[in-house]
């Protein structure tokens, strides 16, 4: 299990809430992998917004090493202030950053339950 913290940048509905990941990174080099979890961001006014997100992670050969790809998708599955009654769904990337830290993209839309 992989827990890490961090901080959103952007310019989306996130950008500048502290977010935590909890995550099972399932990941068989050099084949492939099944990275899943939670993002939970939490904004400056607390709010907070819980995504769930899947992804498949496929390694690609290259000419030192192997590189890893990871795409997904995410979904708003609950929140609270304003992000309470908001569904939301897109598409996520997972970069790596350095040995330890990750960098997570997420694409997509949010807005108001039916």
């Amino acid at each position: 299990m992989v827990r890490r913290e961090g901080k959103s940048e952007g310019t989306g509905t996130l950008a500048g809430a502290s977010v935590s990941e909890f995550g099972w990174h399932d990941i068989n080099p050099p084949t492939d992998g099944d990275p899943h979890g939670y993002l939970q961001f939490i904004t400056e006014s607390g709010d907070v917004a819980n995504i769930k997100f899947t992804v498949k992670a496929v390694f690609i050969k290259e000419d030192d090493k192997p590189r890893l790809a990871d795409y997904g998708f995410w979904e708003l599955v609950s929140g609270t202030g304003q992000f309470e009654g908001l569904t939301g769904v897109g598409t996520l990337t997972i970069k790596s950053a350095s040995e330890t830290d990750r960098l997570f993209t997420l694409d997509g839309e949010l807005g108001p339950r039916p």
